[in-house]
C-alpha cells in the first residue's frame, strides 16, 4: 500500500498559493529576448570571421553562439508564456 506524501516539503512560511510576478517576468523577457539574440548574430559572425588560429578561437565563439540562441529561445518562451497568462489572470 502506497502511502501519500508531498513530494516537496513546505516549511509553512511561504503562501500555499504563491504565484511569480507576471510584470517583472515581462519586463525582463521583453529585454533579454533582443539582447541575446544580438549577441547570437554577433558571436555567429566573429565565428564565422574568424582565423583558425585565433584567440577565442572558432569553436569557442561557435559555443557562444549555440549558447546565446539557446537563451534567446528560453527567454522567447518565456515571454510568450507571460504573455499569455497576463491575458487570461489580469
Amino acid at each position: 500500500m502506497r502511502t501519500t506524501t508531498p513530494r516537496r516539503w513546505r516549511s509553512g512560511t511561504e503562501p500555499a498559493t504563491a504565484r511569480s510576478d507576471l510584470k517583472l517576468r515581462y519586463l525582463l523577457s521583453l529585454t533579454f529576448t533582443p539582447l541575446f539574440a544580438i549577441a547570437t548574430v554577433a558571436f555567429a559572425v566573429w565565428a564565422a570571421n574568424a582565423s583558425d588560429l585565433g584567440v577565442p578561437s572558432r569553436g569557442t565563439l561557435t559555443g557562444f553562439a549555440v549558447a546565446c540562441g539557446i537563451l534567446t529561445l528560453f527567454a522567447a518562451v518565456d515571454l510568450v508564456v507571460v504573455i499569455r497568462r497576463r491575458r487570461t489572470e489580469l
